[in-house]
């Protein structure tokens, strides 16, 4: 008897043992998180072409700031009393025609704005995708996920700030 139950325990050890062997070559992916788009922002290539756009586009917007100055002065004088009826035509059509402009050029601006900042961010962000990759590469990390599709983690998986710095080291801004 005491062989049967011998031999019961070695089949089943011997069965156990390929599955425990392919558990132990499994091991855990090691998990990083990243706030890409704050990693992207903080660089010093971006605040540098911030501050490019901002100084590139100041006349124009200095250009719009003055074109609603006159659009209040036009309202300012429209409600002026006894105003005769041809000058408040005269008022009100060109309060039009600068509305019009101020659209126009407002459009034209947030557009040019808006494109130049997207092929700035598209660039940058390309060039974080390849630092993210060297991080994970040096550091043995299997996968990175965005902070913004996590519930919770544990502050010590966030690349955030390495990846920012690193990104600086590896693309200076000019």
């Amino acid at each position: 008897m005491f062989s049967n139950v011998r031999s019961a325990v070695l089949l089943t050890a011997a069965a156990l043992l390929p599955m425990a062997a392919r558990a132990q070559a499994i091991t855990p992916a090691k998990v990083a998180i990243i706030n890409a788009q704050k990693a992207v922002a903080d660089t010093q290539e971006i605040k540098k072409a911030q501050a490019g756009l901002e100084t590139k586009y100041r006349p124009r917007q200095q250009a719009l700031q003055n074109l609603q100055n006159e659009l209040q002065s036009i309202q300012q004088q429209l409600n002026t009393p006894n105003l005769s009826p041809d000058r408040e035509a005269q008022l009100r059509a060109s309060g039009t025609q600068k509305q019009k402009e101020l659209q126009r050029l407002s459009e034209d601006l947030q557009s040019d704005v808006n494109g130049e900042r997207q092929d700035i961010l598209t660039h940058a962000g390309r060039q974080m995708t390849d630092v993210v990759k060297r991080i994970c590469e040096e550091r043995g990390i299997d996968v990175v996920i965005d902070i913004s599709n996590t519930i919770y983690f544990k502050p010590a998986l966030e690349i955030t700030a390495e990846a920012t710095a690193a990104y600086d080291k590896a693309y200076p801004a000019r």
